[in-house]
């Protein structure tokens, strides 16, 4: 199984994890990314999330569907967060499911480094001071790194 998903309301944590669950799964790995209180040293007061949620599915997608070929995973699930969050929401939850734990973590963290910079979604902070800075986004590229 894999979804990636887009949205604007809070993740349902409980509701990703279930969708984990297989019989034949000996290791789940979930990596859960929320907003923190501060960055590189400055008060974090929330932050805003933008994408371009069709090609943001699409990229989540095609990136699940090349670890489930890296790897023997029963399932390969993703989520990220747009719109306004604050200090402690979740922003993007990503979750596998393998026979094994090995590939269950390698796949999930891998997973997570590639949503980061590939999916189209940018991330603007509000710091504590009223400061308004953009970070870094993604850099579009047609192919995934080795």
């Amino acid at each position: 199984m894999d979804d990636f998903q887009v949205t604007d309301r809070p993740i349902d944590l409980a509701a990703w994890r279930r969708r984990l669950d297989h019989h034949q799964a000996g290791g789940l790995v979930i990596f859960e990314g929320v907003v923190r209180d501060h960055h590189q040293g400055r008060a974090v007061r929330h932050l805003d999330y933008q994408g371009y949620t069709p090609l943001a599915v699409r990229v989540g997608g095609d990136i699940l569907a090349s670890a489930r070929a890296r790897w023997p995973l029963l399932a390969a699930l993703g989520c990220h967060r747009v719109g306004h969050l604050e200090v402690g929401e979740a922003a993007v939850w990503i979750g596998t499911a393998a026979a094994h734990r090995a590939e269950a973590f390698a796949a999930c963290a891998w997973i997570m480094a590639e949503v980061k910079a590939r999916v189209p979604v940018w991330k603007q902070e509000t710091f504590a001071d009223g400061t308004v800075e953009w970070s870094q986004g993604t850099v579009m590229r047609s192919e995934a790194p080795e």
